[in-house]
């Protein structure tokens, strides 16, 4: 007779039969501030396993693009014992950027974690490049310093590096939080998603400061929230977030828009939105310090359109303080090309613009229960 082993049992003689389980592995590069700098992080990532953490010590001269693989973190020492800085006349167009991107995958990259340290674009000498590209799902970036990024400092994107290929699945459940980014020649952070792929992120505790245009542009807000966030130094749109759907903007602080002037309408923060859901605007500051001396039509919070169906927000508890002149806006509802807007509208303390509030047609402002 045969004696019958237990299943316990016999999962614990397959596991030792097998031998030990491979261990993710803490993967070293030292940079030496020095042409090359690029091929020792690249080939350190390239020689690492699954779950493996890339710690990058050192000042580090980037030639060519950083490239991250998927399901490994990448980890400075702080954001000044760590700094990858574009080499003079590189012209990338990526500093650091996820593996998806960069092969011009249809797939979203695996998951990633980048995290103390700084990405430096060197404007100054270099043109077209965005500090970080990501295009990893269930990824976080986190303690960055962003600077002087020739295009955008943080680029989330739906396309990859030739422009065409955009994903067959989706981008989603990030966290961006902690980060300073500052001096990019277009955005700060751009969402750059002309699909539907790029959802359900959180924007938290950031501060982005002198964009060359935006600070935040997202072309895809549906299930983000951007929260906690202090903008200053805007020369377009402090925050725009186009398919606002079950979004949540909320508790930032916007120190002035809109300053490059021009014959634009800028927006403190604006929301276009989405049927079918509904959104949340709710304990935003946002004032004109600097813009008041430039030209432009300035409005604080606003709805420039809902894009199908009925849209559904609550505008909450924001407080505005403008400039006192005839051409800012405190808040405006417009519905556009949609079929309505239902908007709870209540407890904002405006101050100090021409028109407190305005509202186009197909709006109905919702009474509180």
């Amino acid at each position: 007779m045969f004696e019958r082993i237990s299943p316990v049992a016999l999962r614990l003689a397959l596991a030792l039969a097998a031998g030990p389980a491979a261990k993710a592995a803490d993967v070293n590069a030292t940079c030496l501030n020095a042409s090359g700098d690029a091929k020792i992080l690249n080939a350190a990532i390239t020689g690492s396993q699954p779950g493996d953490a890339i710690h990058i010590h050192g000042k580090c001269l980037a030639e060519h693009t950083i490239i991250l693989a998927g399901n490994r973190s990448y980890v400075g020492d702080s954001r000044t014992g760590t700094i990858i800085r574009q080499a003079n006349g590189a012209n990338l167009a990526a500093l650091v950027a996820s593996d998806s991107w960069d092969a011009n995958a249809a797939g979203t990259g695996g998951p990633i974690r980048i995290a103390h340290m700084t990405l430096d674009g060197n404007r100054a000498n270099n043109t077209g490049t965005s500090a970080l590209v990501i295009r990893s799902w269930l990824t976080v970036v986190e303690d960055l310093q962003v600077r002087s990024a020739p295009a955008d400092g943080i680029r989330l994107t739906n396309l990859s590096k030739d422009g065409k290929t955009r994903l067959t699945s989706t981008q989603v459940n990030g966290r961006i939080s902690n980060c300073f980014i500052t001096g990019s020649g277009a955005n700060g952070i751009h969402v750059a998603d002309p699909g539907n792929s790029l959802t359900d992120w959180d924007l938290l505790d950031s501060w982005i400061a002198n964009s060359g245009e935006s600070a935040i542009r997202m072309d895809n807000a549906a299930g983000w929230k951007v929260e906690g966030n202090h903008l200053y130094g805007v020369k377009q749109h402090a925050i725009y977030a186009h398919r606002c759907w079950g979004t949540t903007i909320a508790d930032n602080y916007i120190e002035g828009f809109g300053e490059s002037g021009g014959d634009e309408t800028w927006y403190g923060i604006a929301c276009t939105v989405q049927g079918g859901s509904a959104s949340v605007i709710r304990d935003n500051k946002v004032f004109g310090s600097g813009a008041t001396t430039k030209t432009g039509k300035l409005i604080y919070i606003g709805i420039p359109q809902v894009n199908s169906g009925v849209g559904v927000i609550n505008v909450l508890n924001n407080v505005i303080r403008g400039g006192g002149t005839e051409r800012e806006t405190g808040l405006s509802y417009q519905v556009g090309q949609g079929a309505g807007l239902s908007i709870l509208s209540g407890n904002n303390n405006v101050q100090s613009v021409g028109t407190g509030r305005t509202t186009g047609e197909k709006v109905t402002l919702a009474s509180p229960l």
